[in-house]
């Protein structure tokens, strides 16, 4: 029998108690026989702005970590951090994984292939003639980039930072062709909506600590189908409301579990099955049983 591995791997953003991302991993590792202790270094549970990643990165190799999941709102704050980045990461300006290769601490993104996956599997003959996507920020560019490489015809960026969403566009534009991308504000979204194919949303709004939706509900047509990267709650005001219209839905679940399993191998070097986390992601989801009625 091969030796047994230990691994020490945390996930460093910012209201990240719920994360499921821990679960994931441990259970996957404990499936193939390593020894795989995940941490969360919650940044709003610490006091600490997205700036002082690079600080927690310094302390997180300092303890021995061997690698690190980063997200919203530090995986463009990590880059001046890291010594070098994948080419994935090169491209979308984002990492979601850092792993400490000797003195070098070097950034990957799993985010897109992540969403590609869950994509294909979920929304395989989905109409991708004209979709908006909003949030421009990491996770944004991951789905961004992903949404035309599967095919996408035309993506229009919305961000209540206007530069940051033109910024995301150009650099679309700039990989795909000048005709497939665009931006708008968030005043847009109605007359965008009225003649879109699909809606993503790219943005924390839905989780606990983030409420409401991301768009105007009273501006979704049936005709459009609606993906969320938010996987907890499985089910955001904004997918609910598009559920009751109609429309094919895609929740966050299958790309959260995608993009850890990417991250397990870059980590572990082995690649683990994707059903068995598929099935951890749905039973960690599941709502609790309730309890029978008495008669």
């Amino acid at each position: 029998m091969p030796p047994r591995r230990s691994h020490l791997v945390g996930l460093i953003g910012a209201g990240i108690g719920p994360s499921l991302t821990p679960e994931l991993h441990e259970r996957a590792a404990e499936r193939h026989g390593l020894r795989y202790v995940y941490r969360t270094i919650d940044i709003d549970a610490l006091g600490r702005p997205a700036s002082d990643v690079g600080t927690l990165l310094a302390a997180a190799r300092e303890f021995g970590f061997d690698a690190l999941n980063i997200t919203h709102p530090c995986k463009r704050a990590v880059l001046p951090f890291l010594d070098r980045l994948s080419p994935e990461a090169s491209l979308l300006g984002a990492v979601n994984t850092v792993l400490f290769d000797g003195s070098a601490a070097v950034g990957h993104n799993t985010d897109g292939s992540g969403f590609a996956r869950s994509f294909a599997r979920g929304l395989p003959d989905a109409d991708l003639d004209r979709v908006v996507l909003v949030g421009a920020g990491g996770a944004g560019a991951a789905v961004g980039h992903a949404l035309l490489d599967l095919g996408a015809a035309h993506l229009t960026v919305v961000d209540t930072d206007g530069a940051r969403a033109g910024d995301l566009a150009a650099d679309l534009r700039a990989h795909a062709g000048a005709d497939r991308a665009g931006h708008a504000a968030p005043a847009d979204l109605p007359a965008l909506l009225a003649g879109a194919s699909g809606l993503v949303n790219a943005t924390p709004v839905g989780m606990a600590a983030h409420p409401g939706a991301p768009v105007p509900l009273e501006a979704l047509r049936p005709r459009t189908w609606v993906a969320d990267v938010v996987y907890r709650p499985a089910d955001t005001p904004l997918l609910d409301h598009a559920a009751a219209l109609g429309c094919r839905t895609l929740g966050g679940a299958g790309m959260a579990v995608f993009q850890a399993v990417e991250a397990f191998r870059l980590v572990t070097g082995i690649a683990p099955d994707p059903g068995p986390m598929l099935a951890d992601m749905s039973a960690l989801t599941a709502p609790p049983p309730t309890a029978p009625r008495l008669p």
